[in-house]
């Protein structure tokens, strides 16, 4: 899944870490997913009551005590990075992911949708919506990363008797090649090498799930299909966690890393 929450995170945390500028930033999430406007949907008490582009956004929030961005990658079952209210949670979930904010008095979620507006314009659109203070409880980076390699221990492991877990549509295998050489770098300037080593792997092996679901169960008896199925879903959540974990290492003005 190409994340749209992940640069926001990721680059707003630098610009908050004052390791980036504000322009920068704004830049560098726009580069991935095209002009960004925050709060299309007016909501009652949150600081967004029409269409504002990303750097006035962030300006605003500034003002309103922003410390630190969050990154949620939630399914259903799973909701991994949230923390209410139903509202909040349940947008998420559809979206498959959403984003933390953290000011000085509340914390406010924002979920993206494209934003398509006529036949060239394509940008992302964020919904605000009322966040329950409480952190959400995520793996530290360690913890993920550790729970990753495990992972992919026992998904091999598991897979050993199905003949044709490979068997990808055509071109998944050279779309793996070049992940590295043409994609940016998941996260942003600031975040400590073992972040960097984390969210690259795991960029790669949720491409690796991605690419894989459509061949689920293709030329496979029932077993061997199910097992391919249970693997996968655990790939993904480890995954997940690793993802959320290292966009979440970042030394934050007040906060400690989430990891080292």
């Amino acid at each position: 899944m190409q994340l749209t929450s992940a640069p926001l995170v990721a680059w707003g945390n630098a610009w908050l870490s004052g390791h980036v500028g504000l322009d920068d930033a704004v830049d560098a999430v726009e580069r991935r997913g095209g002009p960004n406007l925050i709060g299309t949907v007016p909501v009652a008490d949150l600081p967004f009551d029409s269409g504002v582009p990303l750097r006035s956004a962030l300006v605003r929030l500034r003002g309103l005590g922003l410390s630190a961005f969050r990154l949620s990658l939630p399914t259903w079952g799973d909701p991994l990075g949230l923390v209410g209210p139903k509202e909040l949670n349940q947008a998420a979930i559809e979206a498959q992911e959403g984003v933390l904010v953290q000011l000085a008095d509340q914390q406010m979620g924002m979920v993206p949708s494209p934003d398509r507006r006529g036949s060239s314009y394509v940008g992302v659109s964020w919904a605000p919506y009322r966040a329950d203070p409480a952190p959400p409880q995520v793996p530290g980076l360690a913890e993920a990363e550790q729970t990753l390699k495990l992972t992919l221990i026992e998904v091999a492991r598991a897979l050993e008797g199905v003949d044709d877990i490979a068997a990808f549509a055509p071109g998944v295998h050279r779309e793996l090649g070049d992940l590295g050489g043409r994609e940016a770098p998941p996260l942003a300037h600031g975040y400590p090498p073992r972040a960097h080593r984390v969210a690259a792997q795991a960029e790669r092996l949720a491409k690796v799930v991605r690419l894989a679901e459509p061949a689920s169960g293709r030329g496979m008896n029932a077993r061997q299909a199910a097992a391919r199925s249970d693997a996968l879903r655990k790939l993904d959540a480890a995954v997940r966690r690793a993802r959320v974990a290292a966009h979440a290492a970042i030394a934050l003005p007040g906060h400690a890393p989430n990891g080292r």
